[in-house]
């Protein structure tokens, strides 16, 4: 019950941002203020939230945790890793409450109500890579909770471009629908085609100086997408700490897949691998347009680095 009076409160008031995260703009109302003061009328009342407990003593509350992205980054990976742990509390599906204008009317009793149901020890946590590349999304999670731990992982944003494609290829293929070739995404007139949706995703530090406008950058944390694929273990780890949870997960839990070609998970004796649409074969790509779009990359993921105060290993 505390947990969702606490964000009723939130709610009701107002949080200033602090003074050395930019400002927001507040002269002219957006369609995303308009939303929130709906929002602000749903979930004002304190009779506006049901408990939702059941039987055994366990209950739906708002997640203390959200895996914000990326997009092919690895977060459904990163989900079932971190749901080794007993003291997490996972939500099956992706949410898409702060992306998604008719989910995010329904207001946060509807968002309770997709959470899995959890002990009072647990940390209750929901995925939606949509999250971290949607302009309006940190300021409706700081609105609901600005102590959110946040996790983002990454991974080198060339990979993710061709990930991304590669699962929009295979989603047209399942329903027999021609879809175009890689490069006619990558070019137009000659060129690197930098308005490709897929492109922009991957300007991570674009959408990161976003979020750093509402969350300082010790409330997010930032999971190495390729090194979580070569060796787990040790990113997971460094998860366990940035929750605060009890080191629980151990190196045994992981092993590698030869037929799959990558870590699969065990947990009390039983064997489980990730769904067979993750781990696909990337479409072979011209080494010249390949080193091209590693080469545009270069100077944005410079910034990157520099913003966050680290370095990853990309091209």
């Amino acid at each position: 019950m505390a947990a969702f009076l606490l964000g009723a409160v939130l709610l009701i008031v107002q949080p200033q941002i602090v003074p050395s995260r930019p400002a927001i703009n507040s002269n002219a109302e957006t369609s995303s203020q308009s939303v929130q003061r709906e929002l602000l009328k749903k979930t004002s009342q304190k009779n506006d939230f049901n408990e939702n407990i059941h039987s055994n003593g366990s209950c739906q509350q708002l997640p203390q945790t959200i895996i914000i992205g990326v997009r092919k980054g690895g977060t459904r990976a990163l989900l079932e890793m971190l749901s080794l742990h007993p003291d997490i509390a996972a939500a099956e599906s992706e949410v898409h409450f702060f992306d998604w204008e008719d989910h995010y009317r329904n207001g946060l009793q509807w968002y309770i109500n997709q959470m899995p149901f959890s002990y009072p020890r647990q940390i209750t946590v929901e995925k939606t890579p949509a999250y971290f590349t949607s302009p309006k999304v940190p300021e409706r999670v700081y609105n609901m909770n600005q102590s959110m731990r946040l996790l983002l992982i990454l991974r080198d944003p060339s990979e993710r471009v061709l990930s991304d494609y590669t699962q929009v290829f295979y989603n047209h293929m399942q329903k027999h629908k021609p879809y175009p070739s890689i490069e006619q995404f990558l070019v137009k007139n000659g060129e690197l085609n930098v308005d490709y949706k897929a492109i922009n995703r991957s300007l991570y530090y674009i959408h990161m100086q976003n979020w750093l406008k509402y969350f300082p950058l010790d409330h997010i944390h930032i999971v190495d997408g390729d090194k979580l694929i070569k060796d787990p273990f040790p990113e997971i780890e460094k998860v366990e700490r940035f929750l605060k949870l009890s080191p629980q997960i151990n190196a045994s839990n992981f092993y590698f897949n030869k037929t799959k070609g990558f870590y699969c998970l065990r947990d009390s004796g039983r064997e489980r691998c990730l769904h067979e649409s993750k781990g696909r074969a990337h479409p072979q790509v011209d080494t010249q347009l390949l080193k091209k779009l590693q080469e545009y990359f270069h100077e944005p993921n410079k910034k990157f680095f520099e913003l966050v105060g680290r370095t990853f290993d990309w091209h």
